[in-house]
């Protein structure tokens, strides 16, 4: 039997993050991660590079903004920034406030968590998958093999499974009384119809997008798309993956600059200013190639060799309204295993702002495993590390109070 006064549950970017709070805090934390190495979904973030907080953090950029106001309230982005540069990490921030390790390397955001856990004398365990959780006498019991005064469940969601997120947490939070809203991925690829979008397969393209479900609500989301085999890629897709159904219609904007008034003009300046110009390169300066004769053959039935100066006003204000809405019926999205994060989790009404449960004593959680996600661009990571520190430090009261 291990006796702890803390027991982690989970060895990722919040387990972690706890770990080192709760330690600094006079605490020292048994943590338990089933894999055999700790942090394996860090190393995947950012490709590669890890996109480990984002300047901009703030409690609107979460689906659950009040919740995520008092975790960000407790430790913001500068306190984590502080609490990543005393362990050594040099980070450098680009224009849209994402922040990344100086190396541009993941491993070395994973490296100086590991060095702090081995200073701090944190004591690890590896390859334990934590399967049953009871709490008896005061104390809670996992697996029937480790003891401990508090417990922080910061298992992860289902998101990435391979990178350790295998959804194994919510399991254990059901067992002691707590629930579980709907999950699905989020941050993941939109499956939409293929014939529509097969000639532009691997081009990038910005667009402002907007998701139209079955409840006739609307989402919008701006910024890089990627065209794929199965659909659409890219950050503007990927942050309006948690609302895509099979019901629902993506439109596309490709010119999000531009008014449809002013799309048309440039189009009718171009046919007027080179009639003779056929009508396949009709588009060319203002999309890529590809696009502008998917572009044509959707919006309008017509010889591509033929001359623009023959189009009609009809057709210019057609070939606007695709340009300005190409849509495309959505089918899906990709799954857990392409995700980034998951949407849903243990409901944050079930825990107070300090991340304690309202159901069991001693027990408290954060990161992915809660009801809690945000956009694209560090702010998920941002959520673990300041709700990991936060849960670390309601955790080290809550053993220093019992005596």
């Amino acid at each position: 039997m291990t006796d702890c006064a803390l027991l982690i549950l989970g060895g990722g970017a919040s387990g972690l993050a706890a770990a080192i709070e709760a330690a600094r805090r006079g605490v020292r934390p048994v943590v338990l991660e089933r894999l055999d190495r700790v942090g394996k979904k860090i190393l995947a973030t950012g490709n590669g590079r890890c996109n480990l907080l984002n300047l901009n953090a703030s409690p609107e950029r979460y689906n659950d903004a009040a919740f995520s106001a008092e975790v960000l309230r407790a430790f913001d982005v500068r306190s984590d920034l502080a609490f990543f540069r005393s362990m050594g990490l040099v980070t450098t921030a680009d224009s849209e406030g994402r922040v990344y390790p100086r190396s541009m390397a993941a491993s070395s955001v994973l490296d100086v968590l590991r060095l702090e856990c081995a200073r701090l004398s944190v004591e690890i365990h590896t390859g334990v998958q934590a399967e049953s959780i009871v709490r008896r006498d005061g104390r809670f019991l996992v697996n029937g093999a480790y003891r401990a005064k508090a417990v922080v469940v910061a298992c992860g969601g289902k998101a990435s499974p391979a990178q350790g997120s295998d959804g194994s947490g919510y399991p254990l939070l059901r067992s002691l009384g707590h629930t579980l809203t709907p999950l699905r991925p989020a941050l993941v690829q939109i499956k939409t119809e293929t014939d529509a979008i097969r000639p532009l397969k691997g081009l990038r393209s910005s667009a402002s997008l907007t998701l139209r479900t079955d409840g006739e609500q609307t989402h919008t989301s701006k910024g890089e798309i990627l065209f794929t085999e199965y659909g659409l890629s890219g950050i503007a897709a990927m942050e309006l993956s948690r609302y895509a159904s099979e019901s629902s219609a993506l439109s596309v904007d490709l010119l999000p600059e531009l008014t449809e008034a002013e799309t048309l003009e440039w189009l009718r300046s171009r046919q007027q200013s080179d009639p003779q110009r056929p009508l396949e390169s009709f588009l060319i300066g203002l999309v890529q190639s590809r696009i502008g004769l998917t572009i044509l053959r959707r919006a309008i039935r017509a010889d591509l060799s033929m001359p623009c100066g023959q189009l009609t006003d009809a057709q210019l204000t057609a070939i606007t309204g695709t340009l300005k809405g190409f849509t495309l019926h959505v089918t899906g999205t990709k799954g857990f295993a392409d995700a980034q994060v998951t949407a849903g989790g243990v409901p944050t009404s079930e825990f107070d702002g300090r991340l304690a449960s309202r159901k069991v004593p001693g027990l408290f959680a954060c990161g992915e495993i809660l009801d809690v996600d945000g956009r694209c661009g560090g702010y998920n990571l941002t959520f673990a590390w300041s709700s990991g520190r936060l849960a670390a430090q309601s955790a080290v009261q809550f053993i220093q109070s019992q005596g």
